[in-house]
């Protein structure tokens, strides 16, 4: 059997009231032996909503990037722990804390991300909502999977405003994407349960597509991530969420075909 890799984690916490003390784990920050740092957040919020109904989970979200990028950045080059959590303490809230440093003793760094997630931070009984859930968060969630996967997740941006190529006050985010001689964003998008995001997103795509012409200077590909056809009990209703979007040369895919479209952007942005 190889030797195990001698790693430290922290545990990142989501405090919405610090004299209650009342807390839920939303992430993990591991690090390798080589001192090479990667923080990895919950996909499934529903823990902190029935803390805190009014948690802001799309800036949880946005701090995940920028716990990576400081980690990228190189903030822990010493073999001393402690700086990891005092560096990143200091750009946190007082409503998001981090543990001290523990060891562990891991196979592989992926893997003791993925049983310190299930272990602190998606318990069973969350992992089993989860199993439950459909519409366009399941969607958002395997297309995040599979990018991932592919090492590319952290080189994507993400919850992209729509309001910088369009105008004013559009709310649309698109959910990912990335430039590559081409701009290409991702949005997952229900045709069982939400075909209104389908014809919004249509309505918007030609007015993304000039935006994105006028500001970055190159050509939009937009596509969106529906269900596979067999999931969806109403098939007119399938089949009216995919010509809408066609119609306005929106690339669709099916979550089937996500790995396809993680490896090309693996291969596009040379991870």
């Amino acid at each position: 059997m190889a030797d195990r890799l001698q790693c430290e984690f922290s545990l990142i916490r989501y405090v919405p009231d610090v004299v209650k003390g009342e807390f839920a784990n939303i992430g993990v920050v591991l690090r390798a032996p080589d001192g090479a740092a990667q923080v990895k957040f919950t996909r499934d919020w529903s823990r902190v909503r029935c803390m805190d109904p009014d948690a802001d989970t799309e800036l949880l979200e946005a701090l995940e990037a920028e716990i990576a990028a400081r980690l990228e950045a190189g903030v822990v080059e010493t073999v001393n722990a402690k700086p990891i959590v005092q560096t990143l303490e200091d750009s946190l809230s007082n409503s998001v804390q981090l543990t001290e440093m523990r060891a562990t003793l891991a196979e592989s760094v992926v893997a003791e991300m993925e049983q310190l997630m299930r272990m602190y931070v998606e318990p069973l009984k969350v992992a089993r909502v989860r199993q439950k859930q459909s519409g366009r968060a399941l969607i958002a969630g395997e297309m995040r999977d599979a990018f991932e996967r592919a090492g590319v997740w952290k080189l994507m941006r993400k919850k992209i405003a729509a309001s910088q190529y369009t105008q004013a006050g559009d709310p649309l985010k698109l959910d990912c994407g990335y430039r590559n001689g081409k701009v290409r964003m991702f949005q997952a998008v229900s045709l069982e349960s939400d075909v209104e995001g389908a014809k919004g997103l249509a309505y918007s795509a030609s007015r993304l597509r000039g935006g994105v012409a006028r500001v970055e200077g190159v050509e939009l590909e937009l596509t969106a991530v529906v269900e596979r056809r067999a999931t969806v009990g109403d098939e007119e209703q399938y089949a009216f969420g995919l010509s809408v979007m066609e119609r306005e040369a929106i690339r669709v895919l099916t979550v089937a075909d996500l790995a396809r479209a993680a490896e090309t952007a693996r291969y596009e942005l040379k991870v």
